[in-house]
């Protein structure tokens, strides 16, 4: 009381602070309020459900869309076609590998040409379920004379003159070779296309369109195979006769006008008359003539031919098995010296630049040299009685 009294007025002591403010534990209220804080958060996250919060986000005015009129009828959804197996799927590239060289190509194989017959005799197709196969028509008419190309003599040849023709083969693999050869090569100058291509129908309409007579090449098992592989669907002598069938079905059914097939390699197939004999009857009973390349001394592909009165040819000389400028002028000069002793002789080669060149300047010199470039088809008229 006496320190109440002696201290001046309006001044407090500080006893009496002390009494008025009490000392508060800061620390403790600190944590309080963080922990108030993180509770806060913590329900603000569990009550409102926004994961893509603090991402940035832009704004767009959606219109409404117009008052429909009628509901659309529920469309059906076309069931996917059935998958093909990885070798013989449409569009699937493949790897060919030549006998010869040992050299792999890359080729697409083409999908099944649509059904279409423009520029072809429709009564010689025959719409199946893997395509459009050549047949004989109900008039007798077969591919093997429609198809083929006519003779045409120059004013003033002797019709006695010997003759040669040459069957180019591989067409149709190179894009690049196949316009070479079209732009090149004299349109007496047979082609061999191999199924495989893709646009093989264009490349085929074209090149008859330029005179051109066209075969198919048709995949045969070779004596190495499968290290020496031709391609998908290859005959094989271990497959059943329907099985080979149905393959040389397919080959047939990518392109159409053609006037006969020829062996794609098949030195084992073609030396086997169990194998062959069926494959090569089929043809014959779709009025298609065969061609017999001539690059295995056992293939059995004429005496075949001849026992089923099917026209058939060999060929005579192979102008690129070495394929160089030397070497291919002088299998062509073999070839004129065969014509000369029997009359005619056939020359078969491979699409390759060094064979197409050499082809196109021999040609434009024979006939100073009195031989007659003729197609291949008009050897097999010569040979084959029943052609």
């Amino acid at each position: 009381m006496t320190d109440d009294l002696n201290a001046p007025l309006g001044v407090a002591s500080d006893q009496e602070t002390k009494r008025r403010w009490p000392a508060l534990p800061l620390v403790p209220i600190a944590a309080g309020v963080v922990g108030v804080m993180i509770l806060g958060i913590a329900g603000a996250i569990a009550f409102i459900h926004n994961p893509l919060g603090g991402e940035p986000r832009a704004i767009a005015a959606i219109a409404a869309a117009p008052p429909r009129s009628a509901e659309p009828a529920p469309q059906q959804q076309a069931s996917p076609p059935p998958a093909a197996t990885p070798a013989e799927e449409p569009g699937n590239t493949i790897s060919i590998i030549d006998g010869m060289s040992g050299q792999s190509r890359q080729v697409r194989v083409a999908a099944p040409p649509p059904e279409q017959t423009a520029g072809l005799d429709p009564r010689l197709v025959e719409r199946t379920a893997q395509g459009i196969l050549p047949r004989v028509a109900p008039d007798g008419s077969r591919p093997r004379d429609v198809y083929a190309r006519a003779v045409r003599l120059p004013p003033g040849a002797d019709p006695a003159q010997p003759r040669v023709a040459i069957l180019i083969g591989g067409l149709g693999i190179s894009q690049q070779s196949t316009a070479e050869a079209m732009t090149k090569l004299p349109g007496a100058v047979s082609f061999a296309f191999a199924p495989y291509p893709s646009d093989l129908e264009r490349m085929v309409a074209r090149a008859r369109a330029e005179g051109h007579e066209v075969f198919l090449q048709v995949p045969m098992e070779p004596l190495d195979y499968p290290e020496n592989d031709p391609g998908p669907r290859t005959l094989l002598t271990t497959l059943p006769a329907e099985r080979n069938i149905e393959r040389l079905h397919w080959s047939m059914a990518r392109f159409q006008g053609y006037a006969g097939i020829v062996n794609y390699m098949g030195a084992k197939f073609s030396a086997s008359e169990s194998a062959l004999a069926p494959v090569l009857r089929e043809a014959n009973r779709r009025g298609l003539m065969v061609i017999d390349d001539g690059t295995s001394a056992r293939s059995l592909i004429p005496q075949i031919a001849a026992g089923l009165q099917q026209p058939a040819l060999r060929g005579d000389v192979h102008l690129d098995r070495v394929p160089t400028p030397a070497e291919v002028d002088v299998q062509l000069a073999r070839l004129e010296a065969r014509a000369r002793e029997t009359g005619f002789a056939l020359g078969v080669g491979a699409a390759l630049p060094v064979t197409i060149d050499r082809v196109a300047r021999w040609a434009r010199a024979l006939e100073a040299k009195g031989i007659l470039l003729v197609p291949v088809s008009a050897g097999v008229a010569r040979r084959s009685p029943t052609g």
